[in-house]
């Protein structure tokens, strides 16, 4: 008897599924290159420190409603479909950025980057989370983090070698144009190439058989599978949805026998919150800031943080070796407990810090825990939440629910990003850098407990066997 390893073509499934994570490198680039041209936005615009502060924050805006408006979508029109409208949206974003003459133009495009950006965060995983076998579609989804990570340096990488051309990031660089202007334009690759890869891909045949077409369906998951697993495949997903004839809509997401919210969307929102409340994207949008704040010159923060990103694309290769051996839950689990960890030692080294004149921690002795402590956070989180949440959100929820399960919980999860985001310079202000990653490692020590009561197993079960 041939069996489905054998039957499936596992280079067809990686080859697409390496398609749909150019949507988390876009994801991460785009939201890495604005560090890069805050100069030049301050001159090209005349804006003051909260002007350029909502211009590089505008892009969150548009994430989370992205993140909804994609979901729902998605089960209208399709997965892939989706995909390619988001890189559509890359390919303006990053051309209007590039050529804005105000902060109002400006900010129209990254609100239409930041759509693009929630579409993918949201899409990609579900994608492949639908195209891939159970027993490696936890490896193949966590590659979403490395091109999320990957992402990020490439855009840190370029902004350097840019403004190294110009002299400045402000200074003209080609056909009399500023090096910012450039930095964006450079998205146009990666954008283009993702937009003309979409169109080589099938859609979800779990989106073809659920909107009714169940011949393509069918010849997508023999591609896939194989003759005979495929077959087998349209009648479980078919079996999936029988009781659910109509096409799924937000409203499916109330459990109208007693009138109340499924709980597997409350675990999703709070999969997707607490990855954002343990504070992980202090250190990716105020890296530099932070390390300048605890004494760290200006070049060693910026070093601190291309190590950091080195540390990050380590842990998640651990994930993807672990995350279909070992499971979802208790990467999660121990992931959490983790991070409670290495924040309070961050913590200690804070509260022991003296305060100079000029209101700077001077650590002093405590700077190699504050610093050791990070890189551990670091790790952990990349091992752990990072990858693991989107792989728990593109699999978790039931085929009838995935795409509004998706929206409500990716909307949240941007919606948190931009709190803990626009709060962290006002938690330094006021309870200073111990009381916010107290904060941070209080919120980790209770995600351990959310994991430990709400999140249940996922790892080898089929997309059909998730229950709502």
């Amino acid at each position: 008897m041939t069996t489905q390893a054998n039957e499936d073509n596992t280079f067809f499934i990686i080859l697409i599924s390496i398609v749909a994570t150019i949507g988390g490198f876009l994801f991460g680039f785009d939201s890495g290159v604005i560090n890069g041209t805050v100069d030049g936005l301050k001159t090209a615009f005349n804006s003051d420190s909260a002007g350029t502060g909502f211009n590089v924050a505008s892009m969150l805006l548009g994430c989370a409603v992205g993140a909804f408006f994609a979901g729902r979508l998605a089960d209208r029109f399709g997965r892939r479909v989706l995909l390619i409208c988001a890189a559509i949206f890359f390919i303006v974003s990053a051309w209007g950025s590039g050529i804005a003459g105000s902060s109002l133009e400006f900010v129209f495009y990254r609100i239409l980057g930041g759509l693009a950006v929630g579409a993918a965060s949201v899409m990609s995983p579900a994608y492949i989370s639908e195209i891939a076998p159970a027993r490696y579609r936890g490896r193949l989804t966590t590659i979403q983090q490395v091109a999320i990570i990957t992402g990020l340096f490439m855009a840190f990488v370029s902004n350097y070698f840019l403004a190294d051309l110009a002299g400045l990031s402000t200074a003209e660089l080609w056909m009399g144009f500023d090096a910012w202007r450039w930095m964006f334009w450079i998205e146009l690759i990666p954008a283009s190439i993702f937009l003309v890869a979409l169109f080589f891909i099938p859609e979800s045949p779990r989106f073809l058989i659920a909107s009714s077409q169940r011949e393509r369906g069918q010849q997508v998951l023999e591609k896939l599978y194989g003759a005979k697993i495929g077959h087998e495949k349209v009648n479980e997903i078919e079996s999936s949805l029988a009781d659910d004839q109509h096409a799924p809509k937000l409203s499916d997401l109330i459990d109208h026998s007693v009138g109340k919210v499924r709980s597997i969307v409350w675990v999703g929102i709070g999969l997707a919150v607490f990855q954002q409340l343990v504070g992980i994207n202090v250190v990716f949008y105020y890296g530099a800031v932070l390390w300048q704040a605890v004494g760290f010159s200006e070049a060693d923060a910026l070093l601190i943080n291309v190590i950091s990103g080195a540390v990050s694309i380590c842990a998640c290769i651990v994930t993807i070796l672990l995350v279909d051996k070992i499971g979802r839950k208790p990467l999660l689990q121990w992931g959490s407990v983790g991070m409670a960890v290495a924040l309070g030692l961050m913590v200690v080294a804070f509260m022991n810090a003296d305060v100079a004149a000029n209101g700077e921690l001077i650590v002093g002795e405590w700077g190699p825990l504050a610093l050791l402590s990070a890189n551990a956070y670091v790790f952990i989180f990349n091992m752990s939440w990072g990858p693991v949440m989107w792989v728990m959100l593109g699999e978790m929820f039931p085929n009838q629910l995935r795409g509004s399960g998706l929206a409500v919980s990716g909307m949240f999860q941007w919606i948190a990003n931009f709190a803990i985001t626009m709060s962290f310079p006002i938690l330094l202000a006021t309870i200073g850098l111990a009381g916010a990653y107290g904060f941070y490692a209080l919120s980790a020590a209770i995600s351990a407990l959310f994991i430990y009561v709400y999140v249940y197993e996922t790892k080898g079960l089929e997309l059909e066997q998730m229950k709502g």
